[in-house]
């Protein structure tokens, strides 16, 4: 098992989508961001990731996230939120 933290940087989701696309486009790069640097195909997300980035409704997601990932198997990485 290997375990790593990253620091995902979510600005240019703010910066180029509208108000009402902002939270859902968060999570896909957050998975595409943790499948490039993983690489891994399957990328299992915690309930406590997704309550973070809607915690404050679909517009106003934070500017970074902290994540700390966990390679359980060859293609498995499971995120969990750091905080």
């Amino acid at each position: 098992m290997e375990e790593r933290i990253y620091t995902i940087p979510l600005r240019d989701v703010t910066n180029r989508s509208r108000a009402t696309k902002r939270a859902p486009r968060a999570i896909k790069k957050i998975r595409e961001f943790l499948k490039r640097h993983t690489k891994c195909e399957v990328i299992k997300l915690d309930k406590s990731i997704n309550e973070k980035i809607w915690e404050r409704g679909i517009s106003k997601i934070p500017p970074r996230i902290r994540v700390k990932v966990i390679k359980e198997e060859e293609n498995v990485a499971k995120a969990i939120l750091v905080e």
